[in-house]
């Protein structure tokens, strides 16, 4: 018979132990990698987002670019709270979630989402929520309202973000289907990239632009940004397994390799056009690769991620020059280009690189009830087809009606011309 200390040491052990957790009991190394990611992803947005794009700007309107970012981290944790985690997340309708979960009803420090606590599923998903429409900041900077900014952010999250996340992590028919998205694909690039592009079309370009050069006025302020994300993408893309176990592990490692793959292709196609390999190059190419491998990256081994990033930074390169070279679109800080496409070939990709019959270039398998890669490319491609065109329409609805709401969109052309800092603000990001 065994004693009361042996006893009290096996179910000390059985608890410590991952792998014979219970889902609904508490996982004490799954929850404190998701805090870290949380953390992480956060830190995305502020400060890594804020100090990519403010560096990208002219220097008049670096505060009003990093004004934004911050507010719309404001105003997206509180919609979160209030209805935007229960319409993603509660039970509800193929399409949307139910308002079941509204200020987060019957959640208590003790709930439990699989085996980590619900409040802190909740907040992992609400940094994700931030920075889908900071990124469309990007899109816009240098000459939107900031009253018509913050509406549009409100109202684009709680109209696009939440049944598109809905569709695809929420129990919606996207995710009924089979879609490959690990951390956001479709529910973050796909939707923050056409969003962008319908937000440059319908605000129109900078007054000067194509012709006025408008170069970063901080370069280091954006390496700065950069390596944030770079670091922070760890938690975005390795806290999606939700676990402290190999995927999340394999998503990390998967997510630097693209990372890499995509900046040193970026970089290299400018240094074979123009003789030289800019820093601007190699910090676009990175975030092209990251966006690109971000669906892919609970799928996809070493070397599809090698793959993917090198595609990444060879085709979002080429579709910046077309979107700002030949259709003169002023989508200021190549939102659509770089997470709009990436989003899309990665999503694309994960298909491919998801089969387990690719030699060196295999990866873990496809969607349950997914036997070939012909039937989960479909998927994929009814996936980006539809998130694309929903976001599309919708995104070109709430500008028009924000711009009635607001009396037009956009600041006039002397407000523009002096700068936002000023005009929207009252303030400048430097003393001389």
């Amino acid at each position: 018979m065994r004693s009361p200390h042996l006893k009290r040491l096996l179910a000390v052990a059985l608890m410590l132990s991952p792998s014979l957790a219970f889902a609904d009991e508490l996982n004490g190394a799954n929850t404190a990698w998701i805090l870290t990611s949380t953390a992480l992803v956060l830190f995305m947005t502020l400060p890594g987002l804020a100090l990519f794009y403010g560096g990208l700007v002219r220097s008049k309107n670096v505060l009003s670019v990093m004004m934004q970012c911050f507010s719309v981290a404001c105003v997206a944790s509180l919609l979160w709270l209030i209805m935007g985690y229960s319409l993603s997340f509660a039970e509800g309708g193929s399409f949307l979630g139910d308002l079941s979960k509204s200020f987060l009803y019957g959640v208590s420090r003790d709930s439990m989402q699989g085996d980590i606590p619900e409040p802190l599923f909740f907040t992992f998903q609400m940094t994700f929520a931030i920075i889908t429409p900071a990124l469309i900041v990007g899109a816009f900077a240098e000459r939107m309202k900031f009253s018509s900014m913050l509406l549009f952010s409100a109202m684009w999250l709680i109209c696009v973000y939440a049944p598109v996340c809905h569709w695809v992590w929420g129990g919606g028919w996207l995710q009924q289907m089979g879609l490959l998205d690990f951390a956001g694909g479709t529910v973050v690039h796909i939707t923050a990239g056409v969003a962008a592009l319908v937000a440059a079309l319908v605000i129109g370009n900078r007054r000067g632009y194509p012709r006025t050069p408008m170069p970063p006025h901080n370069m280091t302020m954006t390496v700065t940004g950069a390596g944030m994300l770079w670091v922070g993408w760890f938690g975005f893309n390795g806290g999606s397994a939700l676990a402290a176990n190999g995927d999340a592990a394999m998503a990390m490692l998967v997510t630097h390799i693209s990372a890499a793959a995509g900046a040193l292709a970026w970089m290299t196609i400018e240094w074979l056009r123009h003789g030289k390999p800019s820093v601007l190059g190699i910090v676009t190419g990175m975030v092209a690769g990251l966006g690109t491998i971000t669906p892919a990256s609970g799928f996809v081994g070493p070397g599809g991620a090698l793959v993917i990033g090198l595609s990444a930074g060879v085709i979002c390169f080429y579709a910046t020059q077309w979107i700002k070279r030949k259709l003169l679109i002023d989508d200021s800080l190549d939102v659509f280009p770089v997470h709009g496409v990436g989003g899309i070939l990665g999503t694309l990709l994960a298909a491919v690189f998801a089969s387990t019959e690719l030699g060196v270039f295999s990866g873990y398998g496809f969607a349950e009830g997914i036997e070939t890669m012909g039937q989960q490319l479909w998927v994929q491609l009814i996936g980006v087809v539809a998130t694309a065109t929903y976001t599309a329409v919708v995104t070109l609805v709430l500008l028009k009606l924000v711009g009635l709401m607001t009396n037009g969109i956009r600041v006039d052309e002397e407000q523009e011309v002096e700068g936002l800092d000023i005009v929207l603000h009252e303030e400048t990001g430097y003393k001389l």
